[in-house]
């Protein structure tokens, strides 16, 4: 069983505060060119903020980036995951759920967040290890077999 720790890089987590105008977030999100946000308020994981929630909660609405905080436009009912989570369990859950990034937590603590791409490599590595092992055992040649 692969534990979504062996994937997830420790600390690959970007986050904003709540208090944080819509804006702020936007230029991180765009400086470290990724497509979402860890949310908080204070230490703890309030919500995440997406580019998909820029699009319908702010500019779809006409709102003003630089006077909406992000608190009051983010995704609140998270789905996260725990490290010693399954990762094939955690792909299941984000199809499920019809998400594409998952905080993961240590405790109470947000420490990675991982995207379904993230999950996806690791899935294709097991596969290509299976069929490589599955390859090498129909085309074995046991030493003893009858030469032709």
């Amino acid at each position: 069983m692969t534990m979504l720790r062996e994937i997830m890089r420790e600390g690959f987590l970007h986050a904003v505060q709540a208090s944080e105008s819509v804006a702020g977030a936007v230029r991180t999100m765009a400086r470290e060119n990724i497509g979402i946000v860890a949310v908080l308020e204070d230490e703890r994981l309030a919500g995440v903020f997406s580019e998909r929630d820029l699009l319908q909660r702010v500019v779809a609405r006409g709102e003003d980036p630089e006077r909406v905080k992000v608190g009051d436009v983010m995704t609140r009912n998270l789905v996260t995951a725990q490290e010693t989570d399954d990762y094939r369990a955690a792909m299941q859950l984000m199809d499920e759920r019809n998400i594409r990034h998952l905080p993961v937590t240590r405790g109470d603590r947000v420490v990675s967040m991982l995207s379904i791409r993230d999950l996806m490599r690791s899935e294709m590595s097991r596969l290509e290890y299976e069929y490589r092992q599955i390859h090498e055992y129909i085309h074995y040649v046991s030493p003893e077999a009858p030469s032709r």
